[in-house]
Order: structure tokens, then C-alpha cells, then sequence
């Protein structure tokens, strides 16, 4: 969509293209952008994409991305035709993961429910009044609850893309995308950002804000 973030649109794009330089015999992800139409996209920060597909064309997805825009919180939530398509995609798809602000796109097409959560940091209250029935994560880097994985966004878009990889190839693929990318991974346990983990979901993480929320 229209301002969507560099960041977290590119942090999981490379991670998971790099998967075919280490995957062999088997192949990596092929990475491809989904628009509404094939018009050209013009992120936050100014970069022009031209989308690979559009909702009337593209097929299944294993994987679904919703990546933040700058209107993902309020006017994209309004965007009736493209919600409908995610909440279809992403019912479909093996995994549905959403960076910073997507988990508004993911909560409003119904996709989080019954699924633990996060979001960006800074905007925990406006997520908790917007959908006061989800069960929203604290301090973590990302949570991931059965098929669903939401994640702060920002920088930490690498380490749930990085932990997805791992999780479907491997870790000697994961390490190796992470040479690439001059990530290191595994990751230190000094070195590790918190992060609430399926199948045995850690309760003992913060669940839904209360109202006394920074």
C-alpha cells in the first residue's frame, strides 16, 4: 500500500530471498510484492515500487507479509477491499506474519483472534483500544502463536524473519543467511531480545496492557 516502511517491508524480503543461496537441494522462498493494482507504490521514505502482483492475480501465498504503513492504524483499516483480500490470503496462507503497525491490518481482518500478539512499542494503548479483546504481548521482540507471528517492526523485523527461516529450513540455513546478512544466528542468549514462542506459548509473558500503560 501507499507508505508502507522500508524497514519492514525489506528486513523480511531479504532474509527470506537469501534462503535459495543456502536451501540447496531444496528450493528457497520466492519473494514476490502484492498491491491492489499493478500502479506504481511509493513507500514512507520515498522509493518507488513497481508491485510483482495484484489481488486479482496472484495465487495461494504459504507465507503472508503484512509489513506498517503510515496508515495502517487508522484510514488503511478503512480500506475495505484490501482487508478482505488479507483476511483471505492470510486464512489460507501456512504462516501470516505482520511487522510494527501490520498487526492493526492483521486485528482488523480478524486474523489475531484467539492468537497472543504484539506491535510497535510506542503505540500499545491506540492497539489496546482498538481491539480491546486480543491478547497483546509487552517487551517482547515478536510473538509467534500457532500459524500467526506479529513483531515490533523496526530493526527487530530481522529477528522474526530470521527465526521463521529457522524454523521452516533449519538452523544451518538460518546460519548461513545470517553470514549473508552479517546477522548472527543463532543468537547469543545475552544477545537475545525477548520473544514469546509456540508451540509451548510462555503465559508468564505480560499480557493485555492495563490501563496504566507507558
Amino acid at each position: 500500500v501507499e507508505g508502507v516502511y522500508n524497514t519492514e517491508l525489506m528486513a523480511p524480503w531479504d532474509v527470506f530471498q537469501h534462503t535459495r543461496y543456502h536451501s540447496a537441494p531444496h528450493p528457497g522462498i520466492e519473494v514476490f510484492t502484492v498491491a491492489a493494482t499493478g500502479d506504481p507504490v511509493t513507500t514512507a521514505e520515498g522509493l518507488k515500487i513497481i508491485p510483482d502482483r495484484t489481488f486479482a492475480t496472484v495465487g495461494p501465498l504459504d507465507i503472508l507479509v503484512v509489513p506498517s504503513a503510515q496508515h495502517s492504524r487508522d484510514s488503511d483499516r478503512q480500506d475495505e477491499s484490501m482487508i478482505a483480500w488479507v483476511r483471505q490470503a492470510g486464512s489460507e496462507a501456512r504462516f501470516v506474519l505482520s511487522l510494527c503497525w501490520g498487526a492493526f491490518i492483521l486485528a482488523e481482518a480478524g486474523l489475531l483472534d484467539d492468537h497472543a500478539c504484539t506491535t510497535f512499542p510506542e503505540d500499545l494503548r491506540t492497539f489496546v483500544e482498538a481491539f480491546p479483546e486480543l491478547d497483546l504481548r509487552i517487551n517482547v521482540s515478536f510473538v509467534h502463536d500457532g500459524r500467526v507471528l506479529t513483531s515490533q517492526g523496526g530493526a527487530r523485523s530481522y529477528d522474526v524473519a530470521m527465526y521463521l527461516v529457522d524454523l521452516l529450513f533449519g538452523t544451518p540455513v538460518a546460519a548461513g543467511v545470517g553470514r549473508g546478512l552479517l546477522i548472527v544466528w543463532p543468537p547469543s542468549p545475552e544477545n537475545r531480545y525477548p520473544f514469546v514462542s509456540d508451540p509451548r506459548l510462555q503465559r508468564e509473558s505480560p499480557a493485555t496492557p492495563a490501563p496504566d500503560l507507558p
